[in-house]
C-alpha cells in the first residue's frame, strides 16, 4: 500500500474567500467493519459542486499554487456568509461517491468478503487517493465492472430508482420530469421503458428532444416552446401523470405544472368549484439549477404540494427491503439501464484547473467529468 494520500478541500475563510486545494492525509486503517478503497474513479454530480463551491461567485476563481498542488480561490459575496457560517474556518473533503479496488479489510466476514474487489461506495470525501468506508457503504461490482463504468453507482441511480419507488408509494402512476436529457433523466427514461411506467420528460432544446427519443420516450415537451403549456397538458392527460420531480427548483415550472396537471384532472369536472379538483398533484425540488425564488401562479386549486426531495430522506421512508432490491438491481444493470457517461476525464490537480471548472461548473445537461485520483 502506498504511503502517499491526498484529498481535495473546499474552505471559506473569515475573510470572505473559499479555497479550493489539495492536502496531504494519513493513509486510512480499517476498523472491524470496514474496507480500504484505492479509489479509481468518482463523478462530480451537481450536489459534490454545491459542497466545492458552496457560496462563492465562481467568476472571480483565481489560479495559484504548483502544477502538482494547484489552488484555487474565490470571492464569497457578504450577503452569504451568514448561510455559511457553520463552514468557515473548515476544510470540507469534497465528493459523494466513487468506485475503487479493496486493498485492505477490517476482521469481520463482511468486509473480509470485499478485499481485492472492485467495489463502489457513498459516502463524504471521494476525491482522494485512498478512502476508508464502513462495508454498508459498499457495493460490490460484478465481475468484469470497471471503476469507471461504477464509479456513479449511487447519486443518480438510486435517486431515479428512488423516484419511481416515491410514485409507487404515495399512489401516482406516472411522472413528470424536468431537465430530463441529463444523465439522471436518461437513466429515469430506461427505467420507466422497462418497467413500464408513463414518463413525461420536459426538455429545453430540440436535440434534448431527439436525444430522447431515439433513446425510446414517448412522452417529450419543450419548455421553449410556444406550444409548452398545451403540450405538457396533452401528454398528462395521455399519462395520468401527478408527480413531478424537478432538479431546476427556481422559476415558475413547478407552478406550470402543477397548473397543467390541474387542466389535466380538472376537464371532465361537471361542477365548478372555487378548491380546484380534488386530485393530489405534486412536485419535489430535488436541485438548485435555478437559484431564484420558485414563482407559484396559483391556477392549481387547493390539493397539492410542493417539497424538497432529498435522497437519503427518500431512502429512509422506502424502508430496508426496498433500499436491497435498488443497490442489487444496480449492480446488476450497470452497464445497462444505469450506464454512465462522461464528458471528460481529470486528475485532482485536473479537476482545480480554472478551465476545467469552467466546463463542468456550468452544469450543462448531458455533460459529466469523472476524476480519476490515481492519475
Amino acid at each position: 500500500m502506498s504511503d502517499n494520500n491526498i484529498e481535495l478541500t473546499s474552505t471559506i475563510s473569515e475573510d470572505n474567500k473559499l479555497e479550493l486545494a489539495l492536502r496531504e492525509i494519513e493513509m486510512p486503517h480499517p476498523g472491524e467493519n470496514q474496507v480500504v478503497i484505492r479509489v479509481e474513479a468518482a463523478p462530480i454530480n451537481p450536489s459534490d459542486l454545491g459542497v466545492m463551491f458552496s457560496a462563492a461567485d465562481m467568476t472571480t476563481a483565481r489560479q495559484s499554487g504548483t502544477a502538482e498542488r494547484p489552488v484555487i480561490s474565490a470571492d464569497v459575496p457578504a450577503k452569504f456568509m451568514g448561510a455559511v457560517k457553520k463552514r468557515i474556518g473548515k476544510s470540507v473533503p469534497v465528493g459523494n461517491e466513487g468506485a475503487g479496488t479493496v486493498i485492505a479489510a477490517g476482521s469481520s466476514a463482511a468486509a473480509q468478503s470485499l478485499m481485492g474487489k472492485t467495489v463502489a461506495f457513498i459516502g463524504g470525501g471521494s476525491y482522494r487517493k485512498y478512502l476508508c468506508a464502513n462495508v454498508q457503504s459498499c457495493l460490490e461490482l460484478a465481475p468484469g465492472t470497471t471503476a469507471v463504468e461504477g464509479a456513479s453507482s449511487f447519486v443518480n441511480p438510486l435517486t431515479a430508482l428512488a423516484m419511481v419507488e416515491t410514485m409507487r408509494a404515495e399512489g401516482h402512476k406516472a411522472i413528470v420530469h424536468a431537465a430530463a436529457a441529463s444523465n439522471l433523466g436518461q437513466m429515469l427514461n430506461r427505467i420507466c421503458i422497462a418497467d413500464g411506467i408513463d414518463l413525461v420528460n420536459i426538455v429545453r432544446k430540440p436535440e434534448q428532444e431527439a436525444l430522447l427519443r431515439d433513446q425510446g420516450a414517448k412522452y417529450v415537451v419543450n419548455s421553449s416552446s410556444d406550444r409548452f403549456m398545451a403540450d405538457l397538458t396533452q401528454a398528462l392527460i395521455d399519462t395520468g401523470a401527478t408527480i413531478a420531480f424537478d432538479p431546476i427548483g427556481g422559476g415558475r415550472l413547478a407552478s406550470d405544472i402543477l397548473t397543467c396537471m390541474e387542466a389535466a384532472v380538472s376537464r371532465n369536472m361537471t361542477e365548478y368549484s372555487v378548491y380546484g379538483s380534488d386530485i393530489y398533484k405534486q412536485v419535489y425540488i430535488y436541485g438548485g439549477l435555478d437559484r431564484g425564488p420558485i414563482t407559484l401562479n396559483r391556477s392549481f386549486g387547493f390539493a397539492w404540494g410542493v417539497n424538497g426531495f432529498l435522497l437519503f430522506n427518500a431512502l429512509g421512508k422506502l424502508g430496508k427491503e426496498t433500499n436491497i432490491a435498488m443497490r442489487k438491481r444496480v449492480a446488476a444493470e450497470i452497464k445497462t439501464t444505469f450506464a454512465s457517461h462522461y464528458t471528460d476525464e481529470v486528475s485532482l490537480a485536473g479537476a482545480l484547473q480554472l478551465d476545467a471548472i469552467a466546463a463542468y461548473g456550468k452544469q450543462a445537461t448531458g455533460e459529466k467529468f469523472l476524476i480519476k485520483p490515481q492519475s
